[in-house]
């Protein structure tokens, strides 16, 4: 008769954090979204100590806030979404491991360039991220035959071409205003969110809202998306202004009614829909915006920080806590902290547009409390988030 033998059950493996084989450095969202929340946290005090009087260093100023609220947080962001969906699209690795840790340390060699480098050697070093984090997501796309998403690549593509066009102008190579080709990078990135946007807020919204049946209607899609490229070119090469304000104020329009279509009042009671319904909706009011800019009503930094404070930090954080639930085997359900973080960052929102209105006097404090809250955000997601995305899936699997 033979013994039955039990054996122990296996230790759990733990990696040092500067080893490959960390979970941190398993898929492209962990580390990027980490590093997203933490340099979005410093990178507003820092630039409103400036701002204030408060500090001084060489290489700020508006050019370097405008700049790294694009190339320093955005980016980081939007790669990190797209190595994780790339790998889902394609069943094919994207950069984890060794190769992820790499790219995470040329971005932030590229936030140290341009904090304290000379301009020239901030430019080589900055420039390096884009292509280096481009190329494995092509890759596996053509590999894989995955042409529907192809755009995207270009798109990142146009994005190095405008960050190049800033370090040229900020070198006082070309006769360019270093604002110009930042204003072109955040429009190129609301394009990327109207479309990512169309794909999955619908999706997440029938599968998350009880009773909800948005309306999606692939013709009318493309028209807004067309309006949309054309009003963001038609900005970026400074057409006659009644031309720009038309096609920003169509688009503005489109924009609302493909959302109206999605059906946003059925989210009011589920947060991980409705920030992400907000934060879209934030497109068609920095659009609005530009529009009377365009004919001379109002700023331009009012829809630009509309675009980039309202809808992409917005759609920003909402993706973030999503996406990490998910990818790390939580149920997608807001805690007690989730509605938190996302009426802080629409709360920095309104306080950073009414900062471009109200009187003189009261400008510098509504800056002050929009950054507040705005850093509150992010700094509640590092809190919250940081061991999720630091330990493996709570699942098992792999990712």
């Amino acid at each position: 008769m033979s013994l039955l033998t039990i054996d122990e059950p296996a230790a759990p493996v733990h990696h040092a954090p500067w080893s490959a084989q960390h979970p941190v450095w398993a898929l492209g969202f962990r580390p990027f979204y980490i590093l997203t929340a933490a340099f979005a946290a410093l990178a507003v005090p820092l630039w409103l100590a400036q701002y204030l009087g408060w500090l001084t260093w060489p290489h700020g100023g508006l050019g370097w806030h405008a700049h790294e609220m694009v190339y320093g947080m955005a980016i980081a962001v939007i790669i990190g979404f797209l190595f994780t969906a790339g790998r889902n699209w394609t069943s094919l690795p994207t950069p984890h491991g060794a190769h992820l840790a790499a790219l995470a340390g040329v971005w932030l060699a590229g936030r140290g360039a341009m904090l304290c480098a000379p301009p020239l050697a901030a430019a080589v070093v900055d420039l390096l991220f884009l292509p280096l984090a481009a190329w494995p997501l092509y890759r596996v796309l053509k590999q894989s035959g995955n042409k529907r998403n192809l755009f995207l690549v270009a798109l990142l593509g146009l994005l190095t071409v405008a960050n190049a066009l800033f370090h040229a102008a900020t070198l006082a190579w070309i006769a360019l205003s270093p604002l110009t080709p930042v204003h072109a990078a955040i429009l190129v990135i609301v394009i990327i969110e109207a479309v990512i946007g169309g794909r999955v807020i619908p999706m997440f919204t029938t599968n998350g809202a009880p009773g909800s049946k948005p309306v999606v209607r692939p013709r009318y899609d493309r028209i807004a998306l067309g309006l949309t490229a054309g009003a963001s070119i038609a900005w970026v090469l400074a057409l006659p202004g009644a031309l720009t304000a038309a096609l920003m104020m169509s688009a503005a329009c489109a924009m609302l009614l493909r959302l109206a279509g999605w059906q946003p009042q059925r989210t009011l009671h589920v947060p991980l829909l409705w920030i992400l319904h907000l934060g879209y909706a934030w497109i068609a009011l920095g659009f609005g915006l530009l529009s009377l800019a365009a004919l001379g009503i109002g700023t331009a930094s009012a829809g630009f920080h509309a675009l980039a404070v309202g809808s992409m930090a917005g759609l920003i954080i909402g993706m973030m806590t999503r996406t990490t639930l998910g990818h790390t085997g939580r149920v997608l359900k807001a805690g007690r902290y989730e509605p938190v973080m996302y009426f802080l960052i629409q709360a920095g929102a309104v306080l950073r547009l009414l900062a471009q209105f109200v009187p003189a006097a009261w400008r510098n404090g509504a800056l002050l409390a929009s950054g507040v809250c705005w850093s509150l955000s992010f700094v509640l997601f590092l809190l919250v988030y940081t061991p999720y995305l630091w330990r493996a899936r709570i699942d098992g699997r792999e990712g």
